[in-house]
């Protein structure tokens, strides 16, 4: 009769430790999954299923402007394949020393209600005077 017992309790403890690293791989996966889109793919998205994502793109010619009350930058994002397609983006932070209209750029944050995008993060691409320009070797 104790066997039998301790044959049941180890079973029972082997499905909780792996029902629970289970449930740890399922919630570190749905919490930590970000979407990694242009302006399109972001804009016929809702807001509900974007609220986290990364968008690339390119800082458009017209519309960048700073907040007054502290760091930050909005601009007009541009889809790289369709530049017609833009999306409107504010920053609160630090801006890097390379944005500029025309640079390369990828935002991480939330979609808005509005087809707005809130990002926490802002990224430009390196300028091209840091890469290799035809070197022998």
């Amino acid at each position: 009769m104790a066997r039998k017992n301790s044959t049941v309790t180890y079973a029972l403890a082997g499905l909780l430790f792996l029902g629970g690293i289970g449930w740890l791989l399922y919630s570190g996966f749905s919490e930590n999954s970000i979407y990694f889109l242009n302006v399109s793919e972001a804009k016929a998205a809702t807001a509900e299923n974007l609220r986290a994502a990364r968008l690339f793109g390119t800082v458009a010619p017209e519309g960048i402007s700073s907040p007054q009350d502290g760091p930050g930058v909005a601009f007009l994002l541009q889809d790289k394949d369709d530049p017609r397609q833009t999306m409107p983006v504010s920053f609160r932070g630090i801006v890097p020393d390379n944005f500029k209209a025309g640079a390369e750029v990828i935002v991480e944050g939330r979609m808005n209600p509005d087809k707005s995008f809130s990002a926490k993060i802002l990224m430009t691409q390196c300028p091209s005077k840091y890469q290799k320009e035809n070197r022998k070797t």
